[in-house]
């Protein structure tokens, strides 16, 4: 997953401005904000996105924030756009969906967490996603109310952190509702076109009242240029090319 710190770096070299700062506002979610953040425009059908101008992936919750303490969290509002120029620029790639899928089970087969069935195994918290009563309260239990570092809770069994909630991941692929449809079972690859990016993992708004597709299967996608204070990518390398992020 990239960081803050890795973003800004490919920001310094490449002087990207990313979507969100070009459109100038972003979604931010509402429990993020102060209690005396000025009214703005909601999204329709989820009021708790509150339109905030001068939020981007360098001030996640407008423009008086910043991510100075938070360089080990995963960067956000970032458009599958600007996933995409990120690895042009460190010479990766996004993951097509099967491949992130397959990196997410870490080894494991039919299960539904990237470390077994059991959401809290022991009553041990494996991922930031939301507790309590979504979107009211948010109780906090697994150490965090927004996104988390990107290496907190133990990595699956391919050492890779996160892959199940903190913020959405962009993938390669064009988004399909018949993705399992017959065909290649070896290295599946989506659609041709489409309007809709596959994003994968679920985020720390995600609970099982509303969202709970931090389950490995579950599927999601957005348009490409769609900014939120819960979206990011991880880079995926070819073999002997790299050790992945």
């Amino acid at each position: 997953m990239v960081s803050n710190l890795r973003f800004a770096a490919f920001v310094e070299a490449t002087g990207h401005v990313t979507e969100a700062e070009r459109l100038g506002w972003t979604f931010v979610f509402a429990g993020l904000l102060p209690d005396d953040f000025p009214p703005t425009r909601s999204a329709a059908r989820a009021p708790w996105w509150r339109v905030v101008e001068g939020a981007s992936w360098k001030c996640p919750t407008g423009p008086t924030s910043s991510i100075q303490a938070r360089q080990d969290h995963p960067a956000v509002h970032i458009t599958w756009n600007d996933a995409e120029a990120y690895c042009r620029w460190a010479g990766t790639r996004l993951p097509t969906e099967a491949e992130w899928e397959y990196a997410a089970r870490g080894g494991l087969v039919q299960k539904i967490y990237p470390w077994g069935d059991e959401l809290a195994p022991d009553g041990a918290h494996r991922c930031n996603i939301w507790q309590g009563t979504f979107p009211i309260e948010n109780t906090g239990e697994d150490g965090y109310l927004g996104t988390a570092p990107v290496n907190a809770f133990p990595p699956n069994g391919y050492g890779l952190y996160n892959m199940s909630g903190n913020v959405w991941e962009w993938c390669a692929d064009w988004f399909s509702r018949d993705f399992h449809a017959p065909g290649p079972r070896v290295d599946p690859r989506g659609p041709g076109a489409g309007t809709h990016k596959v994003i994968r993992g679920g985020s720390y708004l995600c609970h099982e009242s509303y969202c709970n597709r931090y389950r490995v299967s579950s599927r999601s996608g957005n348009t490409p240029d769609s900014s939120t204070g819960h979206m990011g990518f991880r880079c995926a390398w070819d073999a002997g090319n790299g050790d992945g992020a």
